[in-house]
């Protein structure tokens, strides 16, 4: 409710904002880095922290100080933040003003924001999504207000950023599912130096109408009276009935876009007057005097605002600096699976397939975690999966726990980071590594660099299944291999195994890693269908059993005395790469060790780099197109490493640099490394 002495708070806020950017505009040699501010947007932002609680979560974007202040964290806070500062709460100095993320018990939670405009809205659907599931099955997890409230998710949004794709994924799921989020949709005008009538062909209002239960409410965002009320409707509904609002409020922009983008660069004087007309601070003051209070008490706040922004700025220009030498701490949290553990070899003697050992660690996984869940196309109930990887999976474990999702790569790899955010623990499925791309916007954007720039508060706990790789005429769109594309990325693990002991052990690592987890899974060996992968099946390990990333194992050893006569090769492979491997090594007994990465990222340099002095002589075998692939850098790598053990340069072999893998299977035969083309490249080196 809606009292004078909550009208005087929101005004005191209002002022402390606005002087916020006053004061960093005055100072922009200190105010050095880039930043935005919530000038001209502070009524609807301020209208919207003051009712949330604290079992909330809210995403704000890069332009909502005043949201963060009015959930209650204080300038000095912020300027940390802003000046790049250690004790920055949010990043300790590494990301920008205002891309907040905290998990501070006392206020709405908040997962890492980014700079990228509209990318907030499928992690944040996640969070509902999480918090639905939590509420469903009643778990321990879910938490809720002292007085037992329910908690709900409020996304804030710039217009513009409406028009990106991702928004319209998240938009979907929310309807589709009834999730407890508000969507707030912040209209300027502007995207950037672009108006609205260049950029869309409607509001975010009129948009949402698309959105079929998707309730709608629109209000002058610059009025907190008329702020107020809409987000106190749009909140109750959200949190008694469940669903899903958007909220479009229409804003004056006063301030510049950023420091660095300044209005006077886009803007002319009539827009800025026009926009000047609906600025909140002035609308406010009058409500004050209008409810009662004297010119010398508002005075008293504005003045009172002021000297605590130019204390709290003048403390944070002496905060300290980052500790340079910690500039590499939190790109992972760190894992408690560090050995090897269980009985690799059990005590059944029949030998399963990749594909099924995968299925068993997984139902063996979601059998002791009940906060586990996996998701994605065509994983459900009815097929299990086009490989049949997640076959009976939903019967046994109830939909709500094994769903399919619509075609939509980008949430189903953006919602883990609110999922996990939650203390759930995704698996989620990307159909064929050709369809990864659409899901890399939110694996780089959002999912790898969260913990690095929350400062180590939302490491992104998800495995992200991705079955890859040629055989058999698969063609072009579903025989693709995606390593070097996903090795680029950092704040992710690349897991690669090639055979199903493998299959299982490394998939109950990468569920217990804390941080995000590719697993390629090639399609060739998940039923030993291709001749000569036959090895790929093996005795299944017990449930115990774990094999930690980044080890390598060697798969066949060289003979010790040709190895003496330096008449040896060290294959270094992965995936269907040990099985060209394997057979090559037929035609030249005793003369080769192959050794299987099985973890590209983190990678075994030690296993590497010793079997490579051991012989002197090493031939890098990839599947992938040879150029610019990580087999490329690997090789290098070894170079760099290795130079004074090498009786060779060292080779590197891949598939011909093609755009895609034909469909015809000679085709296909033609651009891929055959058992055959390795005996070549290895006959070569002994040659030397």
């Amino acid at each position: 409710m809606l009292t004078p002495d909550r009208l005087l708070h929101a005004y005191k806020l209002l002022v402390t904002a606005r002087s916020m950017a006053d004061t960093y505009d005055a100072n922009r040699q200190v105010c050095k880095y880039v930043h935005s501010t919530s000038r001209g947007h502070e009524a609807i932002q301020l209208a919207t922290g003051m009712q949330l609680l604290p079992c909330d979560w809210v995403s704000p974007y890069y332009r909502d100080d005043s949201i963060l202040l009015s959930v209650g964290f204080t300038p000095y806070e912020l300027m940390l933040q802003l000046l790049a500062k250690k004790e920055d709460p949010f990043s300790g100095g590494r990301s920008y003003y205002c891309h907040p993320s905290s998990r501070n018990t006392s206020k709405p939670s908040i997962i890492h924001q980014s700079s990228a405009t509209g990318m907030q809205a499928i992690p944040t659907t996640g969070i509902a999504q999480g918090i639905q599931f939590l509420e469903q099955s009643q778990s321990p997890l879910l938490r809720k207000s002292d007085d037992g409230k329910l908690p709900i998710v409020v996304c804030s949004l710039g217009d513009g950023s409406v028009t990106e794709g991702e928004v319209s994924e998240a938009l979907q799921v929310a309807v589709l599912k009834q999730l407890p989020i508000i969507y707030l949709v912040q209209d300027n005008q502007w995207s950037i130096s672009a108006s609205a009538d260049e950029v869309r062909a409607g509001n975010a209002y009129d948009y949402a109408a698309g959105f079929k239960s998707l309730k709608r409410l629109q209000c002058d965002g610059s009025d907190f009276i008329r702020s107020y009320e809409t987000m106190e409707t749009a909140i109750a509904y959200a949190r008694a009935e469940r669903r899903p609002v958007l909220v479009h409020a229409k804003v004056p922009l006063l301030g510049h876009h950023t420091s660095g983008v300044r209005r006077e660069f886009y803007r002319n004087r009539e827009d800025l007057l026009k926009h000047g007309l609906y600025d909140p601070l002035p609308k406010l003051r009058l409500l004050l005097t209008g409810v009662g209070y004297a010119e010398h008490e508002i005075n008293q706040a504005e003045a009172e605002a002021l000297e605590k922004v130019t204390a709290d700025f003048t403390r944070a220009q002496h905060a300290v600096d980052p500790d340079i030498n910690a500039v590499e701490d939190h790109v992972f949290a760190p894992t408690t699976v560090t050995e090897e553990k269980g009985k690799r070899v059990s005590k059944n003697t029949e030998r399963v397939m990749m594909v099924d050992a995968a299925l068993h660690a997984i139902e063996e996984l979601m059998e002791e975690y009940p906060e586990a869940v996996l998701y994605g196309q065509d994983v459900g109930g009815r097929l299990g999966g086009v490989f049949r990887e997640a076959a009976t999976l939903a019967d046994k474990f109830g939909n709500h726990r094994v769903f399919n999702t619509a075609i939509q790569e980008a949430y189903i790899v953006g919602s883990t980071i609110g999922l996990s955010a939650l203390g759930m623990k995704p698996i989620v499925e990307i159909q064929f590594a050709d369809y990864i791309y659409p899901g890399l916007n939110q694996l780089i954007t959002e999912a790898s660099k969260s913990c690095y720039l929350s400062n180590g508060k939302f490491p992104v706990q998800m495995v992200l299944r991705v079955p890859t790789g040629a055989y058999g005429g698969g063609g072009p769109y579903h025989s693709g291999s995606i390593e070097s594309t996903l090795l680029t990325v950092k704040g992710i693990k690349v897991v690669y195994p090639s055979n199903a002991a493998d299959m299982k052990g490394l998939m109950k690592a990468a569920f217990l890693d804390p941080n995000p987890v590719v697993m390629l899974e090639h399609k060739g060996l998940y039923w030993s269908k291709v001749p000569g992968t036959d090895d790929a099946r093996t005795i299944e390990p017990d449930r115990n059993y774990i094999l930690p990333l980044g080890k390598a194992n060697i798969v066949l050893e060289a003979d010790a005395a040709r190895i003496r006569k330096g008449e040896t090769v060290a294959v270094i492979t992965y995936g269907m790469g040990v099985y060209w491997a394997k057979a090559a090594a037929e035609q030249l007994p005793g003369q080769v060790e192959i050794v299987d990465l099985r973890t590209l990222f983190p990678l075994d340099e030690e296993t590497v780099f010793n079997a490579v002095r051991r012989h002197g002589k090493v031939l890098v075998l990839s599947e992938e197109q040879q150029n610019n692939s990580f087999a490329e850098a690997l090789g290098l790598r070894i170079s760099n490493h290795c130079y004074h053990f090498l009786d060779a340069k060292v080779e590197v072999m891949g598939a011909r640099n093609l755009p895609a893998v034909p469909i015809n299977t000679a085709l296909e035969a033609a651009m891929l490394p055959t058992a055959e083309k390795v005996t070549g490249r290895i006959h070569k080196l002994l040659a030397y």
